[in-house]
């Protein structure tokens, strides 16, 4: 059997997955997407502001998004954007997701054995 490294830390890759998912559909302004965020998970996941412009900036830093200053009812607004390299970020943070809820899944229903995460 493989070694296998640490588990990871289910929460670090939330925001992202959910900021790439969101953007992916189409462009948005950051308090947008902080409702956007709790309105699409009824409210179970919460993430506010101090999170979400972190994980923008890093995203855009990382080239996964591209942002557009634009000026909307008279007030400015960061819009970001999904690149290509953020839709392939997407997919494999959504592979990775998939894995974990199937191996939550296997395990909460007695099944045979899931693959390693």
């Amino acid at each position: 059997m493989a070694p296998r490294g640490p588990n990871p830390n289910f929460m670090n890759g939330v925001p992202e997955l959910l900021i790439l998912q969101l953007i992916g559909s189409r462009e948005m302004y950051g308090y947008e997407l902080v409702q956007a965020i709790r309105e699409q998970t009824g409210d179970a996941i919460s993430l506010g502001e101090g999170v979400v412009y972190p994980a923008l900036h890093a995203l855009e830093r990382d080239g996964a998004l591209t942002s557009q200053r634009r000026t909307v009812n008279g007030r400015s607004r960061i819009y970001y954007a999904i690149t290509p390299n953020g839709r392939t970020r997407l997919a494999d943070l959504a592979a990775s997701w998939r894995r974990v809820t199937h191996a939550i899944q296997s395990a909460f229903a007695g099944g045979e054995h899931a693959e390693a995460v």
